[in-house]
């Protein structure tokens, strides 16, 4: 159907542009006619008279015809090389010595359709007719015997069987000769245009499913995200949020927070090498690894242990993670955490600045098997703060190549602690917008803040 609609599209065109084409040559054939009416051409009165009317006629009828149909209609196309290959027929019997270049012209008009076949289909009928022209004006066109080195004289004509033979021979097969090697060039054009256009139709129709595909793979991979805010309503002793911006239609950047039972909240950030699709499906794997391994009893260097050796046993294609995950005893206070070679987390104190809180992160997943990790652990008070984010938003670049960084990062974390997760997050992506400018965004934007604001009771009421 795209197909179809291109070369429909291009049809329309070429009708519309080869009817301008032959107004302009009707334009020459006026001007020639009133060249020879003012005896300043020296061509026959009577001959020119007959003659250029008709071609002229021909040569207007498809510009008439593409202004009341809008050139939209199937027949246009064979109107208008009818049209060309009738005119030249008329110029070329009436100026056999003049006219024999002008039958290049419904060749040149066929190229534009793109059609192999309808050019040698215009080149036949125009073979044909070329020859008949030439004997026709022998007899009632222009004398063209200067063509045959004949002298030239003015008097009666004298068609004998010889004047014929020479005819035949060198100019009726000289010049269809010609005509037909120009042809070559011409349907070999069209046929390859058309396949180009149609190779060209393919990969548009290839572009718009992957784009498609593409757009559904996006909206899964949000769907994939914890997105619905406030997540916790029922939970006044944090507020928590999240917001994941791709480079492009899916990233491989993820965030996840989740209940790993009643009173311990676990939450996750990481970034997967690479991007695209790749680097989405793997995303995926191994969020669904870190939040099926995540358990109350189960330590977190343990889980990164667990699911670093599981995604080296399916990483062909040589991929790895950067994660950081933590757990926040909502009795306690105590945050344990474990970090896989990921950036430097921010934490705010209450009634302080955010700051960062500088660990020894460990190797990354999926980077080489039967890894340990290290896990470790913070007191928090209510009040206190917590921001992660992946390398997108440190490595946001503007126009001069200049790199966000880690000091404009904290600075504009200090400059907001006081507000909420949300509110937080939409301020720092702001001085990020700001900072970058018009400036192509290269790496996915993840970043998560959760702040603890009271203890549970250890009844499970506040």
């Amino acid at each position: 159907m795209k197909e179809r609609n291109i070369f429909y599209e291009n049809e329309v065109k070429a009708n519309k542009y080869a009817a301008k084409c032959l107004v302009m040559c009707s334009l020459v054939c006026a001007a020639a006619w009133i060249f020879t009416l003012l005896r300043i051409f020296t061509m026959p009165l009577t001959i020119m008279n007959t003659a250029m009317p008709v071609v002229i006629i021909c040569f207007w009828m498809p510009s008439l015809l593409c202004r009341l149909t809008g050139g939209s209609r199937g027949w246009m196309k064979y109107v208008v090389l009818c049209c060309s290959i009738v005119g030249v027929f008329i110029l070329s019997s009436a100026m056999p010595k003049h006219g024999v270049l002008v039958w290049t012209l419904p060749l040149m008009l066929s190229c534009h359709y793109y059609s192999k076949r309808l050019t040698t289909v215009t080149l036949v009928v125009s073979q044909i007719l070329f020859s008949a022209s030439i004997y026709i004006g022998m007899f009632y066109g222009e004398w063209d015997q200067m063509l045959l080195n004949a002298a030239y004289y003015e008097g009666p004509r004298v068609i004998t069987k010889k004047l014929l033979y020479e005819a035949t021979m060198f100019i009726v097969l000289t010049r269809a000769a010609a005509l037909w090697g120009l042809s070559t060039i011409c349907t070999t054009l069209a046929g390859r245009t058309r396949g180009l256009l149609g190779q060209q139709a393919k990969d548009s129709e290839d572009r718009q499913r992957i784009e498609t595909e593409l757009d559904v793979a996006n909206r899964i991979q949000a769907d994939m995200l914890p997105c619905i805010f406030p997540a916790f309503p029922e939970r006044p002793e944090f507020d928590i949020y999240a917001s994941m911006a791709p480079a492009r239609e899916v990233g491989g950047d993820f965030y996840d927070f989740f209940m790993v039972d009643e009173r311990h909240l676990a939450i996750v950030i990481a970034d997967v090498s690479g991007k695209g699709v790749p680097a989405a499906l793997f995303m995926v794997i191994g969020k669904t690894l870190i939040k099926d391994r995540t358990r109350p009893d189960t330590n977190l260097e343990d889980v990164f242990s667990q699911v670093n050796d599981l995604l080296c046993d399916s990483n062909q294609e040589g991929m790895f993670i950067t994660a950081f995950e933590g757990v926040l005893d909502l009795v306690s206070g105590e945050f344990c955490f474990v970090n896989a070679g990921h950036e430097i987390t921010f934490i705010a104190r209450a009634g302080g600045p955010f700051e960062a809180y500088k660990v020894k992160p460990g190797f990354v997943l999926a980077g080489m098997e039967h890894m340990k990790y290290q896990c470790g652990s913070m007191q928090l008070s209510p009040g206190d703060k917590i921001f992660q984010y992946t390398d997108g938003v440190t490595e946001a670049t503007n126009k001069d190549e200049e790199l966000y960084g880690m000091e404009r990062l904290g600075k504009v974390l200090k400059r907001n602690t006081e507000k909420r997760p949300e509110e937080l997050l939409a301020a720092v992506r702001a001085d990020i917008d700001a900072f970058v400018g018009n400036a192509p965004q290269f790496d996915d934007i993840t970043m998560l803040c959760v702040e603890y604001r009271e203890r549970m009771a250890e009844n499970g009421l506040t």
